[in-house]
């Protein structure tokens, strides 16, 4: 097989090697995942794939031609939606799946048993890696039951107005965090002057302080090496008691999944994405959560995820963050299009609408549960949605703080990432990167395509390993020590 042709009303195949001239009826040389005309498209008509429309041909194509951003453009998208007529409940499964995992007190479960050192603002981020790395893994060798002390900072806090979208959805953040089922014990650092004030966080969300709950601002302790000598002293004082929290059985459905993606290529939606769909299918049959986020890149695709909607409110709020998108990018003065990036497009995407069809697939089949704003707390189990840019770091961090304990990511191109205090499942769309980056990957859904394996297959494969993580198995990014800097919270709104 050269070629693959995904609906029977797709008017372009996608190349599985790399086309020759003649190869399956190629009239030029068509790199590996590009797309190939299936028949004469004229100039001004649709180009159609996943039996969507994906763009239109800037100029006559002739069957057999290649098919990419030289003859192919964008338009926006001009969508009607409909409600609830798409909705496929998840199976019922044989048995109750469990897991290892770490129950906290008010009934949250971990997978991963970690102290974070969060921050109010950038000027206390020196502060928080200091105190943060002063926790190397011979310190932390008498407790064995903690994962680690990791410093969550970012560079924002102040220069911000202190109410509006960014402001709650920085504090959304911070507490999301502060709150995540993976974290055992909180210090939050502040300098003491910034916008973001802590007391405030403290109030609006009700954070009790206690031994498990500490919080400092450099100007009240007396400067740097102050706060970090009292940063130290609060951790360690911490760590006998987050140690005491032991791994015990725990049912699948306490499971928050991040369906994340990056550095995607013609082949996601082929191969990783819809595998890992199959695999958020199964997690959903057992009462657990798959959280699909990246509102750029559903765009063109939304009106699928609207038919599986619950209810029309839940569809209209998706909807609701289309339009609010459309917005944020015309005032900006972007566009839509301006994602796929130059990687995905060197991988055979084209066009937003392409990489979103694709991109939806890692949401699977079942009823769409609920919508969620930017980090904030996910409360209907199920598959759901949660608003952010397309950017990897700054979405799984709000994926993060709506309190997902795993993160599921495909990649095509290869991407090294890790995003602490949630373990991250790589899984590749494609056997070369597989093999040429295995270092960093736990899953190749390539085999679909070069070993014949199914979607199911993969997908099963992808749940059990979810399984296997939650209950403590390292992934790829964990055991190189990912996860440390890819906390980035969402800047919304003006700086000042």
């Amino acid at each position: 097989m050269t070629t693959l042709r995904l609906s029977p009303d797709d008017n372009v195949v996608t190349a599985i090697r790399p086309l020759e001239v003649g190869d399956g009826g190629a009239l030029a040389l068509i790199p590996r995942g590009h797309k190939m005309a299936a028949e004469a498209i004229a100039k001004g008509a649709p180009v159609v794939k996943y039996a969507q429309v994906i763009g239109y041909a800037a100029a006559d194509i002739a069957a057999g031609e290649h098919v990419h951003s030289h003859n192919l453009e964008f338009r926006n998208v001009t969508q009607s939606y409909d409600f609830s007529t798409n909705l496929r409940p998840a199976a019922v499964p044989a048995t109750q799946d469990t897991f290892q995992g770490y129950r906290r007190a008010d009934g949250r479960i971990g997978t991963r048993n970690t102290i974070a050192v969060l921050t109010s603002v950038n000027c206390s981020a020196t502060a928080a890696r200091m105190i943060a790395a002063h926790f190397t893994a011979e310190r932390l060798a008498d407790y064995p039951n903690v994962d680690g002390v990791t410093a969550f900072v970012h560079g924002t806090g102040c220069g911000m107005a202190d109410d509006g979208d960014g402001f709650a959805a920085l504090q959304r953040t911070m507490w999301g965090y502060a709150r995540n089922p993976n974290v055992g014990g909180v210090l939050m650092a502040g300098l003491g002057c910034e916008v973001n004030q802590i007391d405030w966080l403290v109030e609006a969300y009700g954070l009790t302080p206690g031994p498990l709950f500490q919080s400092m601002n450099i100007q009240d302790v007396g400067g740097l090496a102050k706060t970090v000598a009292l940063g130290i002293k609060k951790i360690e004082a911490m760590l006998p008691l987050v140690n005491a929290t032991t791994r015990s059985t725990c049912p699948a459905s306490a499971l928050m999944v991040g369906l994340q993606c990056g550095g995607s290529d013609a082949m996601s939606g082929i191969t990783a994405n819809p595998a890992l769909g199959y695999a958020c299918d199964l997690l959903v049959a057992q009462g657990g959560t798959g959280v699909l986020a990246e509102t750029p890149e559903i765009y063109g695709a939304e009106h699928l995820l609207t038919r599986r909607a619950v209810s029309p409110e839940v569809g209209e709020k998706l909807v609701a963050l289309i339009r609010w998108w459309e917005d944020y990018t015309k005032r900006n003065k972007g566009s839509m299009d301006n994602n796929p990036s130059p990687g995905n497009k060197k991988g055979g995407l084209t066009t937003i609408l392409e990489k979103s069809l694709g991109a939806a697939a890692k949401g699977g089949t079942t009823p769409l549960t609920g919508v969620y704003k930017y980090a904030e707390p996910v409360t209907t189990p199920g598959f759901v949605f949660m608003d952010s840019p397309g950017y990897d770091p700054a979405s799984v961090t709000g994926q993060i703080a709506s309190g997902c304990n795993l993160i599921a990511f495909t990649t095509g191109r290869g991407s090294a990432f890790g995003a602490k205090p949630a373990p991250s499942l790589k899984i590749a769309t494609n056997t070369d990167m597989y093999t040429r980056m295995t270092d960093d990957m736990d899953i190749n859904a390539g085999r679909i395509l070069t070993d014949g394996a199914t979607v199911e297959e993969v997908g099963r494969e992808i749940y059990q390993t979810l399984l296997r993580v939650a209950s403590g198995e390292q992934t790829k990014s964990e055991a190189q020590g990912l996860g440390d800097y890819e906390f980035v919270p969402w800047q919304i709104g003006a700086v000042m």
